[in-house]
């Protein structure tokens, strides 16, 4: 009996036990199959997420860079508060240049992988307005690089604007040609490719004709003045915006500040049209800064980047106007404009790395 025992136990001949008590392995290795199967699905899952994460990449992602380099160019211009060191303002901008080109090569990656869905964005009646803010991108880096790298500048400012107007014409057009437009579809994202022509005077000074300079700068202000009448007609008269698009009111700051900063580039000085262009911009600015309390409560979203351009622009803008009249209210409302700026565009990265942990961004909208 111990003898027979003993053979049918493996460990008295030594052997180590690698099974539990009783496991007999399947024909053709079960045991190993089902682990291989497992460790493939959650390979296919990650697959299949990093694919959608890629199919709804939005194009407003190009947002964070008009907000970046609105930052750069801020710090550029703080010479009427304090000489801040040049590195600061010459790292955001190569920060928000890395930015671009990565958003540039996932955008690219949209397109090849899943054009019908770029197609689909493209021809929606409210992501649509979004769609200039690639071209805005470059523009903006074209002019935060002017001082430092001016034939870099130049080529960048050149193919923005260049896009620029394409992407305007594209835009405007679809509007003219859409059938199916509601009151409701109108949102102050709506002066996007407005902000986008009015901004580029303002390096455009330095590049090209003044010629060129005053045309883009007559279509940016003529549609603003007949688009800021609509968007305000829609917010007091009809249904309150859906809370994605709260943060585009913000959006109503930029075209009076950028108008201001392309009207002293044009001129050469502040004249009286550039004191109202400011003062609109710094009244919209007090105004919106009465809603704080609806805006903290909001959910966040990608669109909460619609903050930070405009106030980049009344930030830059104050520093301006307060270098020219050396005024003491301009001079405090500079300092409080800067330093909240600067804030807003770390609260903003803060909570954009915390979304994308969480999966919560380039997710198909409800």
């Amino acid at each position: 009996m111990p003898a027979a025992a003993s053979a049918d136990h493996p460990r008295s001949s030594g052997e180590i036990q690698t099974t539990k008590p009783g496991y007999r392995p399947r024909a053709g290795g079960g045991y190993n199959a089902r682990a291989f199967r497992r460790r493939n699905n959650k390979e296919n899952r990650v697959e299949q997420t990093t694919a959608n994460k890629l199919r709804h990449f939005p194009v407003s992602w190009f947002a964070t860079v008009m907000g970046l380099a609105g930052l750069a160019m801020a710090w550029h211009n703080t010479r009427a508060l304090f000489k801040a060191p040049a590195f600061i303002s010459a790292t955001l901008t190569v920060f928000a240049s890395a930015v671009f080109v990565l958003l540039a090569a996932f955008y690219a990656a949209k397109f090849v992988k899943h054009r019908d869905e770029v197609v689909k964005e493209w021809r929606h009646p409210v992501r649509v307005n979004f769609v200039p803010t690639l071209s805005i991108g470059l523009v903006l880096l074209g002019t935060a690089y002017a001082s430092v790298l001016p034939d870099l500048s130049f080529w960048l400012w050149a193919i923005g604007s260049g896009l620029n107007l394409v992407l305007t014409l594209y835009v405007i057009s679809f509007w003219l040609n859409h059938t199916g437009f509601q009151i409701q579809h109108m949102n102050p994202a709506w002066f996007i490719p407005v902000v986008g022509n009015i901004l580029v005077p303002v390096a455009g000074v330095y590049h090209a004709s003044a010629e060129i300079s005053w045309f883009f700068f007559s279509i940016g202000l003529v549609f603003w003045l007949v688009l800021f009448t609509i968007v305000i007609y829609r917010v007091i008269f009809h249904d309150p915006l859906p809370e994605r698009l709260v943060p585009t009111l913000f959006i109503l700051i930029a075209p009076p500040a950028v108008g201001f900063l392309a009207w002293v580039s044009i001129m050469g000085t502040v004249d009286n049209f550039g004191r109202i262009l400011y003062y609109i911009a710094f009244f919209l600015t007090l105004l919106l800064l009465t809603q704080v309390r609806r805006f903290a409560r909001l959910q966040f979203f990608l669109s909460w980047w619609a903050y930070s351009f405009p106030a980049a622009a009344i930030t830059i803008a104050t520093l301006r106007m307060y270098n020219h009249t050396g005024h003491p209210v301009l001079h405090a409302a500079a300092w409080l404009f800067l330093v909240a700026l600067n804030v807003l565009i770390v609260m903003l990265l803060v909570r954009t790395l915390r979304a994308a942990q969480r999966g919560e961004i380039c997710v198909e909208e409800k």
